[in-house]
């Protein structure tokens, strides 16, 4: 997708006066609907126009009357952390009659709406896109009909539509991924978490189906997830003979000590013949052939419900407000749009291309063409299937690239933990071997390495990681420098080729510091590679970091509880205390996915009186609506402005209106099992650092030796908007602030206005990268695979 031209325009410019917005939610449910659905209630409001709920789909749309309800403030209060759609989806025969919409058009003039905001699947968004085409039709029948006044053809001549797509399948071309699609997998690997335990009790082989008819996007992604031993999916059937490869595959994975196997299958897997393989008929397989005890989970409905996870809050929240900017922007000749996600920036693509896109995956499908399937799928699919093809199945000795077998590469973590790290360190262990590496594990990061803590680490050593929480190899803030010849030695004595280093603000300064060091030690003259991994999420050169979404997810689910705990009592305001060192992403995105009132951060600067005008802000809103408040702090923003002295200007301010609360969150946010977003980015991202860390090895290899001095053998691979890209550590010197550990320029405070915007603050919102409609292509750029992360 082309990038759109900058332009440095803000939401005030476009009103909404005199426009009516309805918005529905129509298909199957997925959780983050409510959050959409908020977001398009708030936002129009807030820009002046009349926003309407259609409850019950089309359904409602149809039978009109007490279905078509406008919309206050108050009425999406309390609603973002809840899962499903509060308004309601069903499925209508109905309007797909022309009658249907006739009725549907009544309707909606009857109360001059002409702008549609709708979430649903692919069939919900065409409906709408000929609803809007057949408009000024069923306007024309209904004068003739005498159920509206002529003058009524030209006041409401044309439907403006904007989709949002709700599908836990993440089945929909053009967006990387589609609302419910992240909360669907929690729920999964939740579900794998917990029988591994048990599976590993009792040494059992588990197979488990998944959702997905006619996308395997769930089932893939988990099973890259959790490490599982097999994976079916429709997109790509397994070979014939494959019955005799996954049993050879579960038979050498038990050889090797592993207590249980994991096999996921979709419950629309088909063989090459267009075949259904069931999950029933994968266990009489295993039980046959190998005698494992095996045992069957479906896990059906639960993969729809439950609370929505950050992720699809956060992307839910900001495609809600990106659908009406779309709608104030949009004229009689613009075609109905689709807002979509491309790498971490919102997009508008033509709908009916992402449609026909879409159909062409199952024609594709239909006609056996699986190759094409998986290709039209997109570039994040295919790079999901190449990465758990090269993680799950060890290639034999035989098949190894045989001009790399010398070369050794150590793998160390550096900083803080955060989790996600060990899949990451699995990923870059896996894809070595696979690359015919001879890989070294660091133990205790820089600390560890120059006391020779280093030994070789092999393909079965990693197995079982990718769902464990903090790092296995042990970490350490110690900074090289002080030790480099120590370490140096140690680079010698195990000959070390190449370096790989997973960890947060102290990796980077320890990658500068060893590329200072290559002037005085040769050691030091090899390939070197730094993959951003910190709760902070404060590392130059990438706009997010392993470890972070889990952190958001803990901050999220914190804070849903401690509203909660408010629930039946006076009105009451928690003051919500995070980490993050000086960086405010935590508390910003965080506040943005629990609904905060507020977040005090160091990059935006505030005094006293945006305290009391915050404090005077929650008074009112409290005084009128709502029960309670919450306002996050991050640990450093400001040295006077405590935590302590926060909650106490609100107790006092507050006086009479409500009392507050005060929680500081400290390291659970480190802590816990990774989020599937984190275990994926940390899998993705690591075997393209390995990937370019071999290609860095054959290009640097010289009469007998590794010899690499240049600054671009010496990166940061960070995700930058929509592209991975390696960059020298060098190059980011100038965009990093070190004395406050943080990148001088941080792409996530666009959307603390749409926080605030959402909390009911007067702001500005900057929609520089908003506003041109985009197309869809077949392939991004080989180098711009925007959805490493899911």
């Amino acid at each position: 997708m082309a990038q759109p031209e900058s332009k440095k325009i803000f939401f005030e410019n476009l009103s909404g006066a005199g426009k009516a917005i309805a918005v529905l939610t129509s298909g199957g449910d997925a959780q983050g609907m409510n959050a959409a659905v908020r977001a398009v209630v708030r936002m129009g409001l807030y820009v002046g126009a009349k926003v309407y709920f259609i409850h019950e789909g089309y359904q409602g749309m149809v039978d009109g009357g007490e279905n078509i309800v406008e919309a206050s403030w108050e009425s999406v209060s309390s609603m973002l952390q809840v899962g499903g759609t509060v308004i309601g989806s069903a499925r209508c025969k109905e309007f797909r009659s022309h009658e249907g919409r006739l009725k549907a058009a009544h309707n909606l003039v009857q109360q001059g709406i002409t702008n549609l905001c709708v979430i649903g699947g692919d069939g919900s968004l065409t409906g709408a896109n000929l609803f809007r085409e057949e408009w000024s039709g069923l306007l024309t029948e209904l004068v003739e009909q005498g159920l509206i006044e002529a003058d009524a053809v030209q006041k409401y001549s044309a439907l403006h539509i904007v989709g949002m797509v709700g599908s836990i399948d993440n089945d929909f071309c053009g967006t990387d991924m589609t609302i419910g699609t992240d909360s669907a997998l929690h729920r999964i690997i939740e579900v794998v978490d917990a029988i591994m335990t048990t599976a590993q009790s009792h040494q059992r082989t588990f197979v488990l189906e998944v959702m997905g008819r006619h996308c395997g996007y769930l089932a893939l992604v988990s099973a890259l997830a959790c490490g599982a031993d097999w994976v079916l999916i429709p997109e790509m059937p397994p070979e014939d003979g494959w019955e005799d490869k996954m049993c050879e595959k579960l038979s050498a994975t038990r050889s090797r000590g592993t207590r249980l196997n994991i096999i996921i299958v979709a419950e629309g897997a088909i063989d090459r013949h267009g075949k259904p393989i069931t999950s029933g008929i994968v266990k009489d397989l295993v039980v046959k052939c190998l005698g494992f005890d095996t045992r069957v989970t479906i896990l059906g409905h639960v993969q729809r419900g439950g609370t929505p996870s950050a992720f699809d809050r956060i992307l839910a929240s900001r495609m809600g407000v990106e659908a009406v900017l779309a709608l104030l922007e949009t004229t009689a000749n613009t075609p109905a749009c689709v807002v979509s996600l491309c790498g971490n920036q919102s997009v508008r693509l033509p709908l009916m291309e992402c449609v026909q896109m879409t159909q062409e995956v199952q024609r594709a499908m239909d006609g056996k063409r699986f190759e094409e399937a998986v290709r039209l799928r997109g570039r994040s699919f295919e790079n999901n299937l190449r990465t758990y093809k090269l993680l799950a199945h060890r290639k034999p000795e035989s098949e190894l690239p045989c001009c790399q077998h010398n070369f050794n590469v150590a793998v160390l973590n550096v900083g803080a933990p955060a989790a996600g790290m060990n899949a990451a360190v699995r990923s870059a262990v896996r894809v070595g071997i696979s690359e015919g590496h001879k890989m070294f594990a660091v133990n205790d990061g820089f600390e560890g390495f120059y006391k020779g803590q280093i030994k070789e680490i092999k393909w079965a050593d990693v197995g079982g990681w990718t769902g464990q929480g903090g790092t296995l190899l042990g970490t350490k803030r110690t900074l090289p420098g002080k030790h480099v010849d120590k370490i140096a030695e140690q680079m010698r004595m195990h000959n070390i080729n190449a370096l790989l280093i997973i960890g947060g603000f102290e990796a980077f300064l320890s990658l500068l510091e060893l590329l200072t060091a290559r002037g005085k030690y040769d050691e030091f003259c090899v390939p070197m590679v730094m993959v951003p991994a910190t709760v902070s999420n404060n590392v130059p050169g990438s706009d997010l970091s392993i470890g972070a979404d889990t952190a958001l997810n803990a901050i999220t689910a914190t804070c849903d509880r401690i509203k909660q705990s408010a629930s039946g009592t006076k009105r009451r305001v928690f003051i919500i205390e995070t980490m993050g060192g000086y960086c405010g992403y935590l508390a910003s995105v965080g506040g943005l996915a629990a609904g905060a009132d507020a977040a005090y951060i160091y990059e935006e600067p505030f005094d006293i009186r945006d305290l009391q005008a915050n404090v005077e802000h929650l008074t009112e809103k409290m005084k009128t609506s709502i029960q309670r408040g919450l306002v996050l702090r991050n640990e450093n923003c400001n040295d006077n402005y405590t935590t302590d002295f926060i909650y106490q200007l609100y107790s006092e301010e507050g006086r009479g209106v409500f009392d507050s609360r005060k929680n500081v969150l400290g390291h659970m946010q480190q802590g816990g099992a990774p989020s599937p977003f984190d275990r994926n980015f940390g899998t993705k991202i690591t075997a393209k650092a390995m990937q370019w860390v071999s290609k860095k090895l054959v290009e640097t290899y010289r009469q007998g030796r590794v010899f690499a001095n240049t600054e671009d053998s010496c990166c940061l691979l960070g995700m930058r908007r929509r592209a991975l890209v390696f960059q020298p550590v060098v190059q980011l010197k100038d965009e990093t602030d070190f004395v406050h550990r943080i990148p001088k320029e941080q792409w996530w405070l666009k959307l603390r206005p749409l926080m605030k915007i959402l909390a009911k603050y007067k702001t500005s919102y900057d929609v520089s990268d908003s506003g041109q409609l985009m197309h869809v292509v077949r392939n991004r750029p080989k180098d711009s695979d925007a959805s490493v992360a899911m």
